[in-house]
C-alpha cells in the first residue's frame, strides 16, 4: 500500500457525499474545502424536495454552523463565491432508486464528474420506526451501489456503518464482513427480503385499520425492535446497518468498497479546532443529565470499555482510507475506536465527569450555580430495575391507591409519571448493551493503514487518527465536556 501527497490526490477530484448535514459528513466537507480548496466539486446529497429548499438546508445546516469558522476566516468576503463554485446543493434521498436525484442532466454530469462517493446517510434512532430505518440504513446501500456503478470514473465508495453491528459478543470483535443471510445468534436464516415484505404487510393492514400516525410510529418501533432481537441483535439501528453492510458485500462485485465502523464519536481532538461537537450524543446524553442536576444514578458496570473516538480523527481515516484503496477491487473494513490500543473504561470516565461539574458547575436559568454530588452506580439491569421501584414505582403505586378518588388534576399527573417512568425503563433497556459493555474492537486494518501513512511521509499532524496519542483526562476535562457545553448544550 503507497500513499501519495493526500492534498495532490484530492486536487481537481469530484466527490459525492450522501448524508450531507450529518455530522460526520460535516466535518468531511469541512475538511476536504479547508485542506484542498482546488478540489474539482462536492456534491452534496441533502433531503428535499427541490434545489431551494437543499440550497437553503446547504447554508443553515452545513456551511453556516461553528464547524466552518476557520474556512470562513480564511475567505472571507470571497467565501461565497468559493462555495458556489465548489459545492452543489443536490436534492434527493438515498431510500429511492437513483438517490431521488430527478433532473436527467444533472444525473448525467455526476455520474461522468464523481471519483469518490462517501455514503454516510444513516438514521442512528436506536428504535427507529422499522420502515424508515430499513429505507436508509438498508435498502439504500443498494441504491447508491446502483449510482455508484454509472460513475464511469469511480475510485472508491467509502460506507459509514459503525462498530457495534457486531451487537453484543464477546471478548476481540473483528474487522469482518458479514455474510448474506448472517444471523449474531444464529437462530434462522435471516432473508432482508422477507423483512421488507413484512413491513410492507404490517403497514398496509394498519392503514387499512384506520390506524392513527401515532399508532403506526409506535407499531413500527416495537416491531423493528422485536425482529433485531430476533437475530441476535439489541436494536434497531445497528441490526438495519448490519443488513445495508451484507447488501454491500454480497452485491458489490469489483466495486472497490471501503466500509467504515466507528465506535462512539465524540467531540473534535484539533481539527478545525478542539471540542466541536453537534448534538448531544450516545454518553454525552448522561453527561449533559448530570450537569443539569437531574440524575442521581449511573448506569454501567466498573469495567465497561466506552470506546470514543473523536470526530476529526474519524475524517482523516476516511480521507486517508480513500486515497489508500482507490482503484483496488476489493472489500476493506475499518475499525475506527480507541478500546484496542487506549481504552477508557467506565470508572475513570465517571471519575472525571464528577469532577469536571464539581468544578466548573452550570448555572439554571435564575443563576445559580446547579449543584452536583455524588451518584449512585448501579452495575446490573437487575439493580436497576429494583432502584427505580423503591424510588419512583412504588411510591406512585401508594400514591395512586391512596388516592382513588382524588380530582382528575391529580389522576393525570399519575399518568403523566407513569408515563415518563417507562420513557427512562425503555432508553435503559436500549442503552444496557453499551452501558456493559467490554469487549474491544480489534483495529488490523486501521492500523496497517496508520503504518503506510507513517512509511509514506503523510503529514500526521494533518492527517492523524491514531487515539495512543489521546491523555482522556485531559481531553474530557478540556475538550470534550466543555466542547459539548458551549456548542451542544449552548451553556
Amino acid at each position: 500500500m503507497e500513499l501519495e501527497s493526500i492534498p495532490k490526490f484530492l486536487e481537481n477530484k469530484t466527490i459525492l457525499v450522501t448524508g450531507a448535514t450529518g455530522f460526520l459528513a460535516k466535518a468531511f466537507v469541512e475538511k476536504i474545502l479547508r485542506v484542498q480548496p482546488d478540489i474539482k466539486r462536492l456534491y452534496l446529497l441533502i433531503r428535499a424536495s427541490d434545489l431551494a429548499s437543499a440550497t437553503q438546508r446547504l447554508h443553515n445546516e452545513v456551511i453556516g454552523k461553528d464547524l466552518f469558522r476557520v474556512v470562513r476566516e480564511k475567505w472571507g468576503p470571497n467565501l461565497d463565491s468559493f462555495i458556489s463554485e465548489k459545492v452543489i446543493a443536490v436534492p434527493g434521498d438515498v431510500s429511492n432508486e437513483n438517490l431521488g436525484v430527478k433532473d436527467s442532466d444533472l444525473r448525467n454530469n455526476m455520474w461522468n464528474e464523481i471519483d469518490i462517493i462517501l455514503n454516510s446517510a444513516a438514521t442512528t434512532t436506536f428504535d427507529e420506526r422499522y420502515d424508515v430505518a430499513l429505507g436508509i440504513n438498508t435498502f439504500s446501500a443498494l441504491h447508491v451501489m446502483g449510482f455508484a456503478r454509472n460513475c464511469i470514473n469511480l475510485k472508491v465508495l467509502l460506507h459509514v456503518s459503525t462498530a457495534y453491528v457486531c451487537g453484543e459478543k464477546k471478548g476481540q470483535i473483528l474487522e469482518s464482513p458479514f455474510e448474506m443471510e448472517e444471523t449474531l445468534n444464529g437462530s434462522s436464516r435471516l432473508d432482508i427480503k422477507a423483512e421488507k415484505q413484512l413491513v410492507d404487510e404490517y403497514l398496509d393492514k394498519l392503514r387499512g385499520q384506520g390506524a392513527t400516525d401515532r399508532a403506526i410510529t409506535s407499531t413500527m418501533k416495537d416491531l423493528g425492535i422485536k425482529r433485531a432481537r430476533l437475530y441476535g441483535w439489541p436494536n434497531t439501528y445497528v441490526y438495519t446497518k448490519a443488513m445495508g453492510e451484507m447488501l454491500l458485500g454480497r452485491f458489490r462485485e469489483n466495486l472497490p468498497l471501503v466500509i467504515i465502523r466507528p465506535t462512539m464519536v465524540s467531540s473534535t481532538y484539533k481539527e478545525p479546532f478542539s471540542g466541536w461537537i453537534e448534538g448531544v450524543r450516545t454518553i454525552d446524553g448522561v453527561v449533559s443529565a448530570y450537569g443539569k442536576g437531574k440524575l442521581q444514578c449511573f448506569l454501567g458496570h466498573h469495567e465497561t470499555i466506552f470506546d470514543i473516538i473523536p470526530a476529526d480523527m474519524v475524517v482523516n481515516c476516511m480521507i486517508v482510507a480513500m486515497v489508500a484503496y482507490a482503484n483496488q477491487s476489493s472489500e476493506i473494513i475499518l475499525h475506527v475506536g480507541s478500546s484496542w490500543r487506549n481504552p477508557i473504561k467506565f470508572s475513570s470516565f465517571r471519575n472525571v465527569v464528577v469532577r469536571y461539574f464539581a468544578e466548573n458547575p452550570l448555572v439554571s436559568k435564575n443563576g445559580k450555580s446547579i449543584s452536583v454530588g455524588k451518584v449512585t452506580v448501579l452495575s446490573s439491569m437487575a439493580s436497576f430495575r429494583a432502584y427505580m421501584a423503591i424510588r419512583y414505582i412504588i411510591p406512585l403505586k401508594v400514591f395512586q391507591i391512596a388516592n382513588a378518588v382524588i380530582c382528575q388534576h391529580y389522576q393525570d399527573l399519575i399518568i403523566d409519571l407513569n408515563r415518563k417512568m417507562k420513557s427512562v425503563m425503555r432508553l435503559a433497556e436500549l442503552y444496557e448493551p453499551y452501558v456493559f459493555f467490554t469487549s474491544r474492537f480489534d483495529d488490523s486494518n486501521t492500523e496497517k493503514l496508520r503504518l503506510a501513512t507513517s512509511e509514506s511521509g503523510v503529514d500526521s499532524q494533518l492527517f492523524g487518527f491514531d487515539p495512543k496519542c489521546i491523555d482522556w483526562k485531559d481531553y474530557l476535562m478540556n475538550t470534550h465536556i466543555p466542547g459539548l457545553r458551549k456548542y451542544a448544550l449552548k451553556l
